[in-house]
């Protein structure tokens, strides 16, 4: 296998995770200005949030606001660093 080809699976894992930045602001977006939240975008950023945000939710104390995607953001950043440093 040519190195070049040693490091795809790192960049499709750092791919997906800035797709999934990109998911979890599109909920924090929508949740301000979308009241419906039986809508069917609203939803599907739901289920696809809520597994990682839910238990950072429980770990972090009530400050008023939810700070549940502003840690998971930058862990995931400090993650996507890490996996730049492998290549």
């Amino acid at each position: 296998m040519p190195a070049g080809a040693a490091h795809i699976p790192v960049l499709l894992i750092i791919k997906a995770l800035q797709v999934y930045n990109i998911v979890i602001i599109a909920r924090v977006l929508l949740s301000w200005f979308v009241q419906d939240h039986n809508n069917q975008i609203y939803r599907i950023l739901y289920k696809a949030t809520e597994p990682i945000l839910g238990p950072i939710r429980r770990l972090i104390p009530p400050l008023g606001l939810d700070f549940s995607p502003v840690v998971v953001l930058i862990a995931i950043q400090l993650i996507i660093s890490l996996l730049y440093r492998l290549i």
